[in-house]
């Protein structure tokens, strides 16, 4: 029997046998393509080959493609354990033709595939086709042995596949494995009329032959192509002829890891729903943090926290209250280490990774379970039977509850959940979370550009030698449209043949300048470069602009300079993290530019004064040194057996270019960097912040940029010495005088509170009442701050001996309350914390707290003497539930 591996690499060597290119899978990240939010299919790395943005030297290529569906528009996350075939994570096996071979070629690749090489019974085998597909429907007749009867014709829904609602598309075939009676759902099941497992869908071949116009009008593509996918965990389950994916060798071995954790026996029933659900998530974060997703509240982070706290939620279903995510990286790496080498050297990484998750999670989820008890404990008061949406949200967003799990929770108690209300509540969220409209208009630029520009070459970049030239003024863009002239005041794009402007890119900002024409200049205020190789200069036009003629580019040194010395100095930045912190240091994103580097890294704690001074000085020490940098091209695989660095994110092509600073450090890198690293001058580290869980940003400045903060630096202890009447080098125990000063004044200040507290509360202790024989002070009073609020009812508490203290006090704009109940009280059935929620509600608020002492806040001042005039009442209605 073939293994998962064996499969996935089976189907790889059949399609090199056939002419195909390896490739391999792109990061789960697509940092080229702004409107994913993960890769979730084969296809989406050759997105731009498809879209005609990007010639690539093969036309025909295969790969495994690593994919998670949980988030935005493909989301299965609620559906995985549920069925036998759902993921977050699994791998898309592949063959895709760029214009090359078509219907007939990709028929009979999948049909030799699937009865050669995997030995698939023919007469099990079936195909789906779309409605109007002739040409498919003869080719499977003259292919293959499937007969007639067993080619059934779909709609648009099953069998028509587009990219979006403009662009490439075109009919699909499905190919389909009866898998026999056991696993029918009825009289009624078939084909194109159920979703059941007999007849498992295994591969869709996609045949790409129109483009769709905005109207809806479908042209023939002068180059029809093929992208086919096939879900290599469903394959495998065929192949070795388990009723599930979960019961294949790709899955199983988690299920007994995680068996062993929980002391539990797995069933394939509805008993073995978590433990399906833990082993797909562990691979889904596993894959994930190796791809550089770090746990985080938004975005693509925020899915990953969603999917390991939902893993965690199941784990303590299963009885395991303490982390065990982290256990089982290790299980993960060990199954999928032969084809995803990485995972090996970041194991440690990942498990550090989700074993921190975890640990900050059991605290929420404690918390998350009392404010779901409260919640339902609330409502049970009023009599009411639904949860609204925004509460079960709420639960959801803040502590990561499965809307499952409110609703069991919600059952017990005998209540419902708002379903709308929370969907409503979802909407919203998704709809804040869409990805910067910025990204989205450059990918519309590059259609734009290949749409209007295309047939123009990809652009000579000389800029690593020189800083101007002389170029033909090949294509202007205003506006969308392509202009043969461009005047005042006009924003253009500008394409030339050669360019020594360096385009926005590998964390480095696009060069700026002028361009000289005959009759008026451009001021460039940025340089994209296109997936099909041109370059844009983006620019506001002075004069008149003609295409045709010959004009100036002029890059502005001063900045592309300063930009060298921040682009040099994160390579040094990088090396010195390393060092100093440990070799799980790794790039997570960068940013330089003429005033200021920015270097996102992978890391668990904030950086401490002395590790920060020890980075510092290791920089500029090498700058100290004047190494040489230098800049070499070789193929991507010479680049990584030199030991060179490859970073998150960045597409590389065959030819790569690699900084080498010496002996110290190297690194793949397009951008553009000093000859000497003595050029930085001086190197300073302005600020150093978390930017998520596991992840650092610092914020740094060379050259220039050191001179002006200093200057800055300099000009504020000015500042401070003329205002504190000290010279600047007595500044600090001036300070420190004052803040001693500051002190004994504050405690001089407590005391007088405390005197005057205490008189507060001999007149406000005849204010006392009785209510149901228990005694109740309320009372509005003067309070600084809360810890004198919380003093006060204290002091009344103990004068008191036994009852319910209820303070409020007015604090600048807003009004905060103090309830405390002494236990024999409480014992009766006052409870503080609701006691006090009720109170705050009147003033626009909310809190709460434990049945003995409450502290909460509320917005409207104006509301106070109302709300205390309630209270009474308040404690009459506990008293008699």
């Amino acid at each position: 029997m073939l293994s998962g591996n064996e499969i996935r690499e089976k189907f790889l060597a059949f399609f090199e046998s056939k002419g195909h290119t390896r490739v391999p899978s792109s990061s789960l990240v697509p940092y080229q393509d702004p409107t994913l939010l993960f890769a979730n299919a084969g296809m989406n790395q050759f997105k731009d080959v498809f879209l005609g943005l990007e010639k690539r030297k093969y036309t025909r290529a295969t790969s495994s493609q690593k994919c998670v569906r949980a988030g935005g528009k493909h989301n299965d996350l609620d559906t995985v354990g549920r069925t036998a075939r759902h993921h977050t994570f699994f791998e898309m096996l592949g063959n895709f033709s760029f214009g090359d071979y078509f219907k007939r070629e990709a028929i009979t690749y999948a049909w030799e595939f699937l009865t050669k090489e995997l030995g698939l019974p023919e007469d099990k085998l079936y195909a789906t086709i779309y409605k109007d597909d002739d040409e498919a429907y003869e080719l499977w007749q003259e292919l293959t042995s499937i007969p007639p009867e067993r080619i059934i014709r779909l709609g648009e829904k099953d069998n028509f596949w587009s990219m979006g609602d403009t662009g490439p598309c075109g009919p699909c075939s499905e190919v389909l494995i009866d898998r026999g009676e056991k696993y029918s759902c009825g009289a009624d099941c078939a084909i194109g009329k159920c979703d059941c497992d007999r007849f498992l869908e295994i591969w869709n071949l996609v045949f790409m032959q129109y483009n769709r116009d905005a109207d809806g009008k479908m042209t023939p593509l002068p180059r029809p192509s093929i992208d086919t996918g096939m879900g290599l965990e469903r394959i495998t389950s065929v192949v070795q002829n388990v009723e599930s994916n979960y019961d294949t060798d790709l899955l199983n071995s988690l299920i007994k890891a995680i068996e062993k954790l929980c002391g539990r026996t797995y069933y394939r029933d509805q008993r073995g729903f978590a433990f399906r659900v833990i082993a797909d998530h562990i691979r889904a974060c596993t894959f994930l943090i190796s791809d550089g997703v770090i746990p985080s509240n938004e975005g693509r982070g925020y899915v990953l926290r969603r999917i390991l706290r939902r893993a965690i939620r199941f784990g303590k279903v299963l009885g395991i209250d303490d982390p065990f995510m982290y256990k089982l990286v290790s299980e993960v790496v060990n199954l999928m280490k032969s084809a995803y080498p990485e995972l090996k050297e970041k194991a440690d990484y990942i498990a550090k990774v989700i074993h921190r998750e975890e640990e900050r999670f059991h605290v929420t989820l404690n918390e998350g379970i009392q404010m779901a008890q409260e919640i339902v404990q609330g409502l049970q008061e009023k009599k009411l039977t639904v949860i609204p949406g925004e509460e079960a949200f709420r639960l959801y967003d803040t502590f990561g509850f499965p809307l499952d799990l409110t609703e069991d929770i919600a059952e017990e108690a005998g209540l419902k959940v708002d379903l709308e209300g929370f969907n409503r509540a979802m909407e919203a969220q998704r709809n804040k979370a869409r990805s910067a409209r910025q990204e989205v208009n450059a990918w519309d630029l590059a259609l734009t550009v290949q749409n209007k520009a295309g047939n123009l070459p990809a652009t000579i970049f000389n800029g690593y030698d020189v800083l101007e030239n002389v170029a033909e003024v090949l294509a202007i863009l205003k506006d969308g449209e392509l202009v043969t002239e461009a005047g005042e005041g006009d924003e253009v794009y500008l394409i030339f043949e050669q360019t020594p402007f360096y385009p926005e890119g590998g964390g480095q900002a696009g060069d700026t300048g002028e361009i000289i024409a005959a009759q008026g200049k451009i001021r460039i205020i940025n340089t994209k470069k296109m997936p099909d190789g041109k370059i844009v200069h983006q620019g506001i036009v002075s004069g008149v602009v003609n295409t045709g003629e010959k004009v100036k580019l002029l890059v502005n040194k001063t900045a592309r300079r300063n930009t060298a010395n921040n682009h040099t100095g994160t390579h040094l930045l990088h090396k010195a993290l390393q060092i100093v912190l440990g070799d799980h240091v790794q790039q997570a994103g960068s940013f330089v530019e003429e005033a200021r580097l920015r270097f996102d890294f992978t890391h668990f704690a904030a950086l401490t004064a002395e590790e920060l001074q020890k980075i510092e000085d290791i920089v500029n020490e090498k700058i100290v040194e004047s190494l040489n940098v230098e800049a070499k091209e070789m193929t991507l695989d010479e680049a990584k057996k030199t030991g060179a660095m490859a970073l998150f994110g960045e597409k590389y092509g065959e030819i790569v270019r690699v900084i080498q600073i010496e002996d110290f450090s190297k690194e793949l890198c397009g951008g553009t960097h000093v000859r000497n690293t003595s050029q930085l001058g001086l190197f300073k580290i302005v600020s150093e912040s978390a930017v998520g869980s596991g992840l650092r940003r610092i914020e740094a400045v060379t050259g220039p940029g050191v001179r002006q903060f200093l200057a800055e630096k300099e000009t504020s202890l000015e500042e401070l010495s003329g205002m504190l009447k000290t010279p600047v080098q007595e500044i600090p125990q001036r300070i420190r005088g004052l803040m001693e000063e500051l002190k004994q004044k504050e405690k001089a200040l407590e005391q007088l509170e405390h005197k005057f507290a205490q008189l507060q509360v001999k007149e406000t202790l005849k204010q006392v009442k009785k209510v149901q024989d228990i005694s109740l002070l309320v009372s509005r009073v003067e309070a600084r701050d809360m810890e004198t609020l919380r003093n006060m009812a204290d002091m009344f508490r103990d004068k008191l001996g036994s009852g319910v203290i209820v303070l409020g006090a007015v604090m600048g704009e807003k009004v905060n309350f103090v309830v405390t109940a002494t236990k024999d009280i409480t014992a009766k059935g006052v409870h503080a914390g609701k006691l006090i929620k009720e109170i705050a509600a009147l003033t626009g608020g909310g809190g709460g707290g434990r049945p003995e002492m409450a502290q909460a806040g509320g917005k409207d001042v104006t509301k106070l003497d109302e709300a205390l005039s309630a209270v009474a009442k308040l404690v009459e209605n506990q008293l008699t539930k």
